[in-house]
């Protein structure tokens, strides 16, 4: 991926990079099936859950923790990687089969000005979907939100999302159509959410499930988040081994993203029409 938005100056690129993120925001907004699936689903699990087992409780060591509280983390937390990860692997192949990447590269505009619009897109849709979560949880739940933690909760958020905006992106670069794209980000983060303390908590897994939770960042990252808002652990709740594997998994993603990505759709895919429109609106 070619870059040459340095060139231009603070004040204008930051400019572009507004106007491009808000441009995303109002595609992903006209997107229903891409709105239900980011936002809408995760909180309507997060209802689901807590009507059939928020009255249970989750072991944390000698504590017992409200199974709605831990939900209202794990599902929060998985919002953040929907909007990041899944999100981005769908998006941004769907738009190279359609022939919008290779068109944008036509433009006069910095050719990486289209990516940074659309990870920090990504980024904003995940404060708004874990800040929704987060209130919903508080007052519906009495999630506990302690301020010595505060921190701990931010920097691992912001971990998470670049990692997993980074995966999403090397899932996208390395995956020759949209179609594949979407079948390894769903076949991906799906399952891994079983056994990652998200959608069920496991007090005595078996090895392998134990295994392959801690193999992958998923369920270090929910684990880390959650721990923010557990009452039971200690301020400041901060997990920096977990954070700097979460990192290091987002490195790894930049990496194979750099190295594969695209701008035209592969020979072996099949493009996807789409109806005309002004090149100047499509650039926004």
């Amino acid at each position: 991926m070619s870059s040459d938005i340095g060139g231009r100056g603070f004040a204008p690129t930051a400019s572009l990079v507004v106007a491009q993120v808000r441009y995303q925001l109002i595609s992903f907004w006209r997107t229903p099936i891409a709105l239900f699936f980011t936002l809408v689903l995760p909180l309507m699990m997060l209802v689901l859950f807590n009507a059939l087992f928020g009255d249970e409780v989750v072991g944390t060591g000698s504590e017992a923790w409200p199974s709605s509280q831990f939900f209202t983390g794990g599902l929060a937390a998985f919002t953040a990687v929907s909007a990041t990860y899944t999100n981005l692997a769908n998006l941004i192949p769907l738009r190279r089969d359609e022939g919008v990447l290779k068109r944008w590269r036509g433009t006069p505009l910095p050719t990486s000005l289209y990516l940074v619009g659309a990870v920090g897109a990504a980024l904003v849709l995940a404060v708004v979907g874990v800040a929704i979560m987060l209130i919903v949880g508080v007052l519906a739940y009495d999630l506990e939100i302690e301020a010595a933690k505060v921190p701990a909760a931010v920097v691992t958020f912001v971990v998470g999302v670049c990692a997993f905006a980074a995966l999403g992106m090397a899932v996208a670069a390395a995956v020759p159509t949209a179609q594949a794209a979407a079948t390894v980000a769903n076949a991906t983060i799906l399952p891994l959410a079983f056994v990652s303390n998200v959608f069920i908590a496991v007090d005595d897994p078996p090895r392998w499930m134990d295994v392959l939770g801690d193999v992958f960042p998923l369920k270090p990252f929910v684990s880390s988040f959650q721990d923010a808002f557990n009452p039971f652990v200690d301020a400041p709740a901060f997990h920096w081994g977990r954070l700097a594997y979460v990192a290091l998994w987002g490195v790894l993603g930049a990496l194979v993203a750099a190295r594969f990505f695209r701008w035209e759709p592969s020979r072996g895919g099949t493009p996807r029409r789409r109806r005309a429109v002004p090149a100047s609106t499509d650039a926004a």
